[in-house]
């Protein structure tokens, strides 16, 4: 079954964390990560305030997923998201249909 990052940001400092957005895509591709939905305009209708950036990616797999967020690849580019960005992200299954 697919697996989706989903992800929240609020960026305090576009600068630095440009660094972040030039570098995490090529870890993205190294696992099969595709871009769903990437910092478009959304609108919160329930819970949360509206953050800055919503980013859903899709994944061949959840293990997919699992293993591009612990890659070296991926907490090498996660450095410049530090402190100048805050960040949900979760992982989730998806459906078989």
């Amino acid at each position: 079954m697919k697996g989706y990052w989903i992800a929240h940001v609020d960026v305090a400092d576009a600068q630095q964390y440009g660094e972040y957005t030039r570098r995490a895509p090529a870890a993205f591709a190294l696992y099969g990560g595709r871009f769903l939905a990437r910092g478009g305009r959304s609108q919160a209708l329930e819970g949360r305030a509206t953050p800055q950036r919503s980013v859903v990616i899709e994944f061949d797999s959840y293990e997919q997923a699992l293993a591009c967020y612990r890659s070296a690849e991926y907490q090498e580019a996660c450095v410049h998201r530090q402190g100048v960005a805050t960040a949900q992200v979760i992982i989730v299954e998806g459906l078989e249909v």
